[in-house]
């Protein structure tokens, strides 16, 4: 009985505040609130959170890895189709061998632009 009556004493004793907002209601305290145990979660709950967040990461790890292996093959057939590609084309080609270095001289700018020394 000796609560009630104080927390009723303690409602109508309000003075008014400071700021002049009446309407405002007083806040709460802390620590009625939010019960303090239920801040920090249980051992076993935290513990598999971290299990989980490890899995998620390992997951993650190996799609990166795949990734980055994928992405090697890849350039590894890139380089060895251009490798391929340019000895086919020098196979290919038709060569004129120029005994006489006069011709050269001779020669235009355009043409003097396409002669590949071998």
């Amino acid at each position: 009985m000796v609560a009630k009556t104080q927390q009723t004493v303690s409602r109508k004793t309000r003075g008014k505040p400071k700021s002049g907002r009446v309407w405002k209601s007083p806040g709460q305290k802390k620590s009625t609130m939010i019960n303090v145990k239920s801040l920090h979660p249980s051992w076993s709950k935290r513990s598999k959170e971290r299990a989980e967040r490890e899995s998620v990461k390992k997951y993650q790890k190996e799609l990166k890895e795949a990734i980055a292996v994928e992405k090697e093959e890849k350039r590894i057939r890139i380089e060895e189709n251009r490798r391929r590609r340019e000895e086919n084309a020098k196979k290919a080609e038709i060569v004129q061998k120029i005994t006489d270095s006069s011709k050269i001289k001779r020669m235009k700018k355009k043409q003097l632009r396409l002669i590949e020394k071998r």
